[in-house]
């Protein structure tokens, strides 16, 4: 990378570290605190899942006009919303409420990751995408895996609307370093600006870009069983502390970020499409565990499985995203499609727990995952077969 797009990966990476860190600080505790205000299994889906629902709707309108206008107006705009959004948190008690501030900073999401993922897209050296998305996306993880755990030590400590603070006061940071350091709109020099869209029915029609966005959704689908209702899980079944589930939400994102780097690395060496499925069929394997665990030292090793299992397949994916982004000169229109499948992948996940929560054990949610997730592995296995990879 060229020394203007060094600064611009760094102000990006820091940027989401410091949003998505706020974020991980709340998540794990809301389905505890939906739950002491009365929330019904379903109720507690939909506050986990109204976040995903509004973005899906808006990601792909984000996106094209990313790939139209620019990206720091839409990473700007979506950052301060990010910060106005966690503010109204600390009023919110009640379950409608909950719903209701979760898809708006739903809205406000859908500015911010896609956007960010086609920056780092936008500046990816060519035969360098595993590893670049590799370190980029540990930006994600390590904010998700640090939050978690400073979550659930502030509200032991302090309560959660000094939690719901912390959110905002990362938001704010994450803000500022995109408003000072990324570079004006019109020194992108997108190939994209000016040049009118690649139609929604190419992409749809595309093979790799379908399987792509299934095992995305599959995959982000268990993160939504896991992320909606472990906490719940842990805390009904075993009572477990609010720090102690912070350490287990942590533990999967942490493992996954750690090794983002080496699996990116070899992703630019090895078969893509097979790390793909390798790291599936390990997810697979940490369901099974979930489901069966007996204890905090259970839900331990599961859920570290579950990370190594993200962690070989999430580069390997997005560096075939992100050629396949360039080839078809719709980096944003592309990394938009990929997180409406994230998106609708948390949604259906935790509705799905939340209504297996409702009618029989909350464990059998784990096994009902592995499923989905074999399915999604099948499909892009299937689907990707005969696809040519090169860019």
């Amino acid at each position: 990378m060229s020394r203007t797009h060094t600064k611009i990966f760094m102000t990006l990476f820091f940027s989401i570290f410091a949003a998505v860190t706020g974020v991980g600080i709340v998540v794990p505790l809301l389905p505890v605190y939906a739950r002491e205000l009365g929330a019904s299994g379903i109720a507690i889906g939909m506050i986990f899942g109204g976040f995903s629902l509004s973005r899906s709707f808006f990601l792909p309108w984000f996106g094209r006009l990313s790939d139209m206008r620019g990206r720091k107006p839409f990473l700007v705009a979506g950052l301060f919303s990010y910060f106005i959004i966690s503010l109204i948190f600390i009023y919110a008690h009640s379950v409608l409420t909950l719903i209701s501030v979760r898809l708006l900073q739903g809205v406000a999401s859908a500015m911010i990751m896609p956007v960010a993922q086609a920056y780092v897209g936008d500046i990816t050296p060519k035969g360098k995408e595993g590893v670049t998305m590799g370190i980029f996306n540990m930006s994600i993880f390590f904010g998700l895996s640090i939050g978690p755990l400073l979550g659930g030590v502030i509200r032991d400590r302090f309560g959660l609307g000094t939690a719901f603070g912390c959110m905002g006061i990362m938001a704010f940071i994450a803000f500022l370093f995109s408003f000072f350091f990324l570079p004006p709109t019109h020194s992108e020099r997108l190939a994209t600006i000016g040049r009118p869209p690649v139609r929604w029915a190419l992409l749809l029609k595309d093979r790799m870009i379908i399987s792509l966005f299934v095992f995305r959704f599959v995959y982000t689908a268990c993160i939504g069983i896991i992320w909606g209702f472990l906490p719940v899980y842990a805390d009904a079944t075993f009572s477990l502390s609010s720090t102690a589930i912070g350490v287990l939400v942590m533990l999967g994102v942490s493992v996954s970020g750690t090794i983002h780097i080496p699996m990116g690395m070899l992703a630019d060496r090895f078969d893509r499409k097979m790390m793909v499925v390798i790291g599936g069929i390990v997810v697979v394997g940490s369901l099974v565990l979930m489901g069966r665990a007996r204890g905090f030292n259970g839900l331990f090793v599961a859920n570290a499985v579950f990370g190594i299992g993200g962690g070989i397949s999430m580069p390997a994916m997005m560096a075939l995203a992100v050629m396949r982004g360039n080839r078809l000169h719709a980096m944003g229109s592309v990394m938009a499609l990929i997180t409406v499948a994230h998106s609708l992948g948390m949604l259906t996940g935790s509705l799905l727990a939340g209504a297996i929560m409702e009618v029989t054990q909350l464990r059998y949610a784990f096994f009902v995952g592995t499923l989905v997730m074999a399915a999604g592995i099948i499909q892009f296995y299937a689907g990707t077969r005969r696809v040519e990879v090169e860019a």
